[in-house]
């Protein structure tokens, strides 16, 4: 593969929901131009894109790829994206880099949660974008339901360029509505007229086309409104500028599976898409937080980032970058700003599939691959010494779908770090943490069918086998009234003995940690046992005396007792501090505690309502409720964790999956007394 100037790319990241056909629109642009000889599904493990032993079970694709497609003097990057919801870390990684989105909507379903998220992101990053209506060949699909379901859904912005030809419920070809003429599928290479009872629509398009058109620019207006019309020149002109701006997002439609319309959208994405290079400057900061301006071209300061990291057995560490100024070349030594270390690019990669083929170098706006860097994790930006950049971090969303894993050997036990350690590596929607509380190891995803992945991995991969169950809620426990605690401890067994006797008032004090005083008089407890009673104490109330959790909102404060000059040491002093505190909780009117979480819930409107109920039977408290851009709502309530444990898997069965949320901790609240017990049990 040669080398590409940043104006000859085009990098496109396809879009769209579970199922809709991504991979096989990819699959068949190849196959179009030549690259490839023959379209396959994932779940024939032969796949240039689904080729991960996952995949290939599932029939899907869990992790981006990269494809490139030499078009005409052109290089496209392609690249795949995983359309399930529990991927979406690795969907939003593509498209940081994709500076144009490709929407593959399925022809025989209605406008999904896949279909409209995409939408949102393009429409929020005003990335030009085509709609590609797929599966056409199909029986009773209706190419204009599925349309006027996307002009409904998602604006007038969307506009079709093509429809469909029927004969006997068949679609036997296509009308392209710029050039307004016919291919028929059984022969694809010879354009036809459009036939008469076909007129009709393709007016009603056209006049589309043309106020869409006159809407970007002011010439074109004029010239619209005086004349009724636009010259075919004025078309190609406006629809360049409409495309660019997002005022136009054109809708094609074909099969990929037959390798139907292929042609066209690959001309399209050359001749409409913008190139990185048109972007003419990004925003960047040197390593003093300084702001730097970058122009999008080779004659400028070296900026790259990794936007995906692979832990391959044989290869070892693959990062997949995009050159975002400058040219990144083999042989050279490079600088991360974010680690401040040093690293050598021995060999720069173009990506195809699972496949990386050896190039010089690669320009601004090219996306390809090193290998074995030493420090550098995803999204960190390589640049040089002399001029260091980092550039922004994408915002992903964090692992909210936890499970305390647990290895099921004394060998598994040994490979568990280090294999988790790889797997987060690679996956930014991972996330491992040890819960110093509870002891439990916690595996954090973004669904159920993701953490199911990363747990299939362990074992396939890395050979670690692991058992998972509910994280436990750290509660805790307090009390409600200020008693007064005594504890004696007497020990003689021969030689020096143990004594230690002490008074100790506990009361409630608004701190997480114990509060812990002196107030002795006359000697009764000397100073040098004051540190040993703090110290029995605190270990006590590690454990509460209602169900074993921290106790915490306690002043603990040391006023009377007792010693021997002979027999009282710290252990002796340590353990009547530890009585005195069994003995004061059980008269203190010790209380449950649990913590309480702030949700903020963003959701399409008509689910406001359900989720909204939902909460409420979660003993939530809804705080407030704000509609934010593109007809979704905000809603922001405090909840009991133990209440939202698994709430990520109920929320998208709630929303048809179009709902999301963010979870901090507020603080902790008392347990009703109606529910301590039943929580207790759960």
């Amino acid at each position: 593969m040669r080398d590409y100037k940043s104006e000859d790319v085009r990098n496109l990241v396809v879009l769209g929901h579970n199922g809709s056909g991504k991979s096989s629109v990819i699959q068949s642009m190849l196959f179009e131009a030549k690259q490839i000889e023959r379209i396959v599904t994932a779940s024939s493990g032969q796949s240039l894109l689904d080729f991960e032993p996952l995949e290939v079970q599932k029939g899907q694709t869990l992790s981006l790829k990269l494809v490139p497609i030499e078009w005409e003097n052109r290089k496209i990057n392609c690249i795949d994206t995983p359309g399930y919801s529990d991927y979406v870390a690795e969907t939003l990684s593509g498209f940081s880099v994709g500076d144009n989105v490709l929407i593959v909507v399925d022809a025989g379903a209605s406008v999904d949660e896949g279909t409209k998220s995409a939408f949102r992101w393009a429409q929020r990053d005003q990335k030009p974008t085509i709609f590609f209506v797929n599966k056409m060949d199909s029986e009773q699909v209706s190419f204009h339901k599925i349309y006027n379901e996307l002009r409904d859904e998602l604006g007038k912005s969307i506009i079709a360029f093509e429809i469909p030809i029927r004969e006997n419920d068949q679609v036997i070809g296509s009308i392209n509505l710029l050039s307004k003429k016919v291919w028929y599928y059984d022969n694809p290479e010879t354009p036809q007229e459009v036939p008469a009872e076909y007129q009709e629509q393709v007016d009603a398009h056209w006049d589309e086309i043309c106020e869409a058109v006159a809407m970007t620019e002011d010439s074109l207006m004029e010239n619209y409104f005086e004349n009724g019309s636009l010259t075919e020149e004025e078309i190609l002109r406006g629809v360049s500028l409409g495309v660019r701006s997002g005022d136009i997002r054109p809708v094609y439609c074909g099969s990929a599976d037959k390798g139907i319309g292929m042609r066209r959208l690959l001309d399209l994405i050359t001749e409409y898409f913008p190139s990185y290079y048109e972007k003419g400057e990004v925003q960047a900061e040197d390593d003093r937080k300084n702001p730097r301006t970058l122009k999008t071209q080779e004659d400028e300061v070296l900026s790259a980032q990794v936007f995906k990291t692979i832990v391959d057995p044989f290869v070892g560490k693959i990062s997949y970058l995009k050159v975002l100024s400058g040219v990144l070349s083999s042989d050279s030594d490079v600088y991360n700003a974010n680690r401040d270390e040093d690293e050598r690019i021995n060999t720069v990669y173009s990506v195809n599939g699972k496949h990386q083929i050896a190039v010089g170098k690669l320009f601004a706006g090219d996306i390809g691959a090193v290998t074995k860097l030493q420090y550098t994790k995803t999204f960190d930006t390589l640049s040089t010494e002399a001029n260091p950049i980092i550039h922004s971090i994408p915002d992903i969303p964090a692992g909210l779908f936890g499970m305390a894993i647990w290895p099921k050997t004394k060998k598994d036990e040994d490979k568990l770090s280090p294999s988790l350690a790889k797997i987060i590596e690679e996956d930014v929607g991972a996330l491992y943490t040890k819960d110093p509380e509870t002891n439990e190891q916690i595996l954090y995803g973004l669904g159920e069918q993701h953490l199911d992945t990363m747990i299939t991995k362990l074992k396939d991969k890395y050979g670690v086998e692991v058992s998972t169950t509910v994280p436990k809620v750290p509660f805790r426990e307090t009390i409600r009234k200020k008693v007064v605690g005594e504890g004696r401890h007497k020990k003689q067994s021969g030689g020096a003995g143990q004594f230690g006797h002490v008074f100790i008032e506990f009361e409630p004090f608004d701190t997480d940690e114990m509060v812990y005083e002196t107030r002795v008089v006359g000697g009764a407890v000397p100073k040098q046992y004051f540190s040993a009673v703090e110290q029995g104490l605190r270990e006590a109330m590690v454990e509460g005396v209602l169900a074993g959790y921290k106790v915490v909102g306690v002043k603990a404060t040391l006023f009377d007792g007792k010693y021997h000059d002979v027999d009282s040491k710290e252990i002796a002093f340590k353990q009547a501090a530890r009585l005195a505190y069994l003995d004061a909780m059980a008269k203190a009117e010790p209380q449950l505690l649990e913590p309480i979480v702030q949700l903020v819930v963003t959701t399409p409107e008509a689910y406001t309502g359900t989720i909204m109920g939902d909460l409420n039977k979660r003993r939530g408290i809804i705080q407030n409720v704000e509609a934010i851009d593109n007809s979704l709502q905000e809603i922001t309530a405090e909840v009991p964790k133990v209440e939202v444990i698994k709430y990520l898997s109920d929320l998208r069965s709630m929303s048809q999956g179009s709902a999301s949320y963010t979870e901090d901790f507020v603080r902790y609240d008392a347990v009703p007394e109606s529910l301590v017990n039943q929580l207790l049990e759960r």
